[in-house]
């Protein structure tokens, strides 16, 4: 079996695979990162969406050796080693954007890509399109839109208008 090397959540780790592994099966299964939630099996719901190079991707639709030599940030990696909660964490808190929690860490990951590439704004309209891959069964939304609103601030270093 090919052994990769990748960094995830900033700790160099190696990892025996087979040509089949997922990298959900990787993170999940070999390096217990089991915040990665695996919902649909198709890449439907995006609940196992992690950062690959500072991208968000659905890691059930890619293979443990394409991310060989890659930087991989799960929700796991998010919060400062004090604790802290990353902005968008804390928003996704404060604003009761999660019910069962299922769906939350790919949301999360999802949302912080989303406001990443807006530096520009977003506008509601914006984050529910961009939200398009993500299925939550349990919210409606409505609170999860605002809690990327109130994180985009946050995140982007700008007083809300």
């Amino acid at each position: 079996m090919p052994t990769i090397s990748l960094k995830v959540n900033g700790k160099a780790v190696s990892a025996e695979v087979e040509g089949r592994t997922l990298l959900v099966e990787l993170l999940r299964e070999k390096l217990g990162l089991t915040g990665t939630h695996i919902g649909c099996d198709t890449s439907q719901c995006g609940a196992c969406v992690v950062h690959v190079n500072g991208d968000s991707v659905k890691s059930c639709t890619m293979l443990a050796l394409q991310a060989d030599g890659a930087e991989v940030t799960t929700i796991e990696g998010l919060a400062a080693a004090d604790g802290t909660l990353h902005p968008m964490q804390a928003m996704f808190r404060e604003h009761h954007a999660l019910q069962c929690g299922y769906c939350t860490p790919g949301m999360v990951m999802s949302a912080i890509d989303i406001v990443q590439k807006h530096p520009e704004g977003l506008s509601e309209e914006q984050i529910r399109e961009e939200l398009e891959g993500n299925l939550c069964r349990c919210t409606g939304y409505h609170n999860i839109v605002k809690a990327i609103a109130a994180a985009f601030p946050l995140m982007h270093q700008k007083h809300a208008a």
